[in-house]
């Protein structure tokens, strides 16, 4: 399992898969905006209304916010906090972990309700937890054929004796 401290490499075909997910999540739960952030605080990807939004400040400060709530649930026995919420006078904004690896925000005003946000995220976190395990996988394998290839398997003694003629 990934750890938030690891780097996970994120190709092309996975993002487009997390792409479509949080626009679908986007229209399903009549959200204003939706951001995927690792824990390390970087924007991975965003869909909605963005804006007007610093999405970098936003990013970051949601990963605070989730590492701050951690170690109050530590303080109190509990391994984390999976969900917040916070409500707004006019914007809300739910926050879950997606399994134990990214930040799943979405953004919603009166046209949507905390329930139907919860459903809908729900739905879409054991989706996007499937592509975080292939990306996971594919990273560790991909890692692994290179570690076990090296650089210098190519040159050979001719190569070598040309190079000092």
């Amino acid at each position: 399992m990934i750890g938030p401290q690891s780097s996970l490499v994120m190709y092309e075909e996975e993002y487009q898969q997390i792409v479509v997910l949080l626009e679908k999540l986007l229209q399903e739960s009549n959200s204003k905006v939706i951001f995927l952030v690792d824990k390390n605080g970087q924007l991975i990807a965003a869909s909605g209304e963005t804006a007007n939004l610093d999405t970098t400040s936003l990013a970051s400060l949601t990963a605070g916010n989730i590492a701050a709530t951690g170690g109050l649930a530590k303080l109190i026995g509990e391994k984390e906090f999976s969900i917040l919420f916070h409500e707004g006078e006019k914007d809300n904004i739910h926050i879950s972990i997606v399994g134990g690896r990214v930040i799943l925000v979405v953004i919603f005003d009166e046209r949507s309700s905390l329930g139907l946000v919860r459903l809908r995220v729900k739905k879409t976190s054991m989706e996007l937890a499937s592509v975080f395990e292939e990306l996971a996988f594919r990273s560790e394998q991909e890692s692994k054929s290179a570690d076990s290839v090296s650089p210098f398997a190519e040159i050979t003694d001719d190569d070598i004796d040309n190079l000092f003629n």
